[in-house]
């Protein structure tokens, strides 16, 4: 019961306990509290899949909008006139406002996974204002702030879909950008795959559309939905709270963001990075200790001080060299797509009972709860709002190293008057 019941939205949940406490008082059953618990439990499984069929169509017409894409892996993007599906019955179409621009974008439009569809529109840091909901749509009205992550369907059937973490979907994620409509709720407008959030409109399906606080400013929303949640989910999945010590490998826009929310949560938060460069940065956004992986001594005096270790390094790295500062039990969480870890030796976990895995954005429940958060305690990222025209140098700041600690930030409202500009590719090798 409690898997079904984590993914429903609260008036789905109100709705199946008034059903099922309605039918328990007509029928009185001898043990009406397993009744209603059985009751609720296939109630919500039901309501899960059959309350979002596939693509119902209700708009006209496809809607227009200017976006930004590349055709090739050189990453040369142009603003271009493309098109969204027509609203759905089930869909919410917002007015983008702006859209985070993440590292992983670089990785996806120069097919570094091996996995491009072009011509590619890319972002998952969406954030916009609805402007027409389908007739069928419950959580949205006109004139909500919402938010986009990094998917935009999935199979809604498997048992990670069931309990919250639809980015683990087994049958597989349709994602914001690159994505096939494999499940039926996404269809594409213009081009050969779901096209993402450096544009001027999107539609979602209202199942993977995130309500944004009214409080909560719109140009800071975009990156809790990727690089806020990409921090956040581990932290929860690992039982982070009061007294818990984190370290943060990476003082980027993920870093940033890792330790407002690790300290939000109650941690002693530790910044690990290369050099003493970024110690009065990491001092300013609220760190408990810093540890310059170049001071020896340093790093000898954090042996076995940390429970969690979030690694957000996105280019090849020994891990095995953090390795040492996780006491026993600890684990080190990989969130870059980094392709060489170099030599991880087996004896270092066997002699400390450790591990070292991996953790990708968050499912549709924990960004709802993430942003909510955000809101209720005033926790932003550190942002820098560009134009088109920087989006080539804000690559190029990505690739090397982010040394800003700051998430750029797409101004979508400036796509319309840039319609047909080419921009220099980026230089990333």
């Amino acid at each position: 019961m409690e898997d079904g019941r984590a993914y429903l939205d609260k008036h789905q949940l109100e709705k199946s306990i008034k059903d099922a406490v309605s039918k328990v008082l007509r029928e009185r059953p001898s043990n009406p509290q397993k009744a209603v618990a059985e009751i609720l439990a296939a109630s919500t499984t039901s309501d899960m899949k059959n309350d979002y069929p596939k693509y119902g169509k209700e708009g006209a017409e496809d809607i227009d909008m200017f976006c930004m894409t590349c055709e090739d892996n050189t990453v040369q993007m142009t603003v271009v006139e493309a098109k969204r599906r027509a609203l759905g019955e089930f869909d919410v179409h917002l007015e983008m406002k702006y859209c985070g621009i993440c590292h992983t974008d670089i990785h996806f439009t120069k097919n570094d996974l091996g996995m491009a569809v072009y011509p590619m529109c890319p972002g998952h840091e969406l954030a916009g204002v609805a402007v027409a909901v389908g007739s069928k749509v419950t959580k949205f009205k006109v004139g909500d702030q919402v938010g986009i992550g990094c998917f935009v369907d999935c199979c809604l059937e498997c048992d990670q879909c069931l309990k919250g973490d639809e980015q683990y979907c087994r049958k597989g994620t349709t994602f914001t950008y690159g994505g096939a409509d494999q499940h039926g709720r996404s269809p594409v407008g213009s081009g050969p795959a779901t096209f993402g959030g450096y544009s001027t409109q999107m539609v979602i399906h209202e199942r993977f559309a995130i309500k944004i606080p009214a409080s909560f400013p719109l140009e800071y929303a975009g990156p809790v939905m990727c690089a806020g949640i990409t921090m956040y989910d581990p932290l929860k999945h690992w039982g982070i709270k009061a007294g818990s010590r984190v370290g943060i490998v990476g003082l980027g826009g993920l870093g940033t963001m890792g330790v407002k929310l690790a300290k939000a949560m109650g941690a002693t938060v530790t910044v690990i990075s290369r050099s003493e460069a970024k110690k009065e940065y990491a001092t300013k956004i609220g760190c408990d200790k810093y540890i310059a992986m170049s001071d020896a001594e340093a790093v000898t005096a954090g042996t076995k001080t940390l429970d969690l270790i979030l690694d957000t390094i996105s280019s090849n790295h020994p891990v095995m060299g953090y390795h040492g500062l996780l006491d026993i039990n600890g684990h080190h969480v990989l969130l870059g797509l980094s392709m060489d870890l170099g030599s991880v030796p087996a004896v270092p976990m066997l002699f400390g009972r450790t591990g070292i895995g991996g953790s990708i954005i968050g499912g549709i429940a924990n960004t709802q709860e993430l942003i909510d958060l955000c809101a209720e305690k005033n926790i932003k990222p550190e942002i820098s709002v560009v134009g088109p025209e920087e989006v080539p140098s804000v690559y190029e700041k990505l690739h090397t190293s982010n040394d800003a600690g700051v998430r750029y930030v797409l101004d979508c409202s400036k796509l319309a008057a840039a319609v047909g500009t080419k921009y220099p590719a980026p230089k990333l090798e």
